[in-house]
This record gives C-alpha cells, sequence and structure tokens, in this order.
C-alpha cells in the first residue's frame, strides 16, 4: 500500500466516523420516541379496558338492582312454583 491509498483509507473511515456521528443522535432519538408510543398505546390500552370493565361493572349492578333485565326475567325469577300457582288459582 503506498501512501495514495493510504490516505484515501484514512479519508474513508474518517467520513464513516463523520456519518455514524451524525446519525447515532437521529437513530437514538427514532429508538426513543417508539418506545414512548409503544407505552402511550399499551397505557391507552389498558386505560379502554379498565373503563370498559368498570362499565360493564355498573351496568351489571343496575341490571341486579331489582329491575327486571329483560321482559321474561320477571317470569325467569319466579320459578316453576309460582308459575303453577298463579294456573291454578
Amino acid at each position: 500500500m503506498d501512501t495514495t491509498q493510504m490516505e484515501a483509507l484514512i479519508a474513508t473511515v474518517a467520513v464513516l466516523g463523520l456519518f455514524v456521528l451524525m446519525t447515532l443522535p437521529a437513530l437514538v432519538g427514532v429508538a426513543r420516541d417508539r418506545r414512548i408510543d409503544r407505552q402511550i398505546e399499551r397505557a391507552a390500552a389498558e386505560r379502554t379496558a379498565t373503563e370498559r370493565a368498570a362499565t360493564e361493572r355498573a351496568a351489571s349492578a343496575r341490571a341486579t338492582a331489582g329491575r327486571p333485565a329483560g321482559p321474561d326475567a320477571a317470569r325467569r325469577s319466579r320459578g316453576a312454583a309460582s308459575h303453577r300457582a298463579a294456573r291454578a288459582a
């Protein structure tokens, strides 16, 4: 290897080194932003799941608070014996 080739190799390594130094902060920032985005998405999913569960619990509590849950709920809750007694009367 003569002097010209050595200078070209040193220049190439220097340019590649500067390229890495220039792009490294940007790549680290992109990785950090993606990590933060995943955390936000996970928190939003957990929040909606929690809200959905709370809504379902509230709805089931309202449904069982003495009001019938449907048109046949009153018949189902009385059972067969009261149905037969009502027919006999």
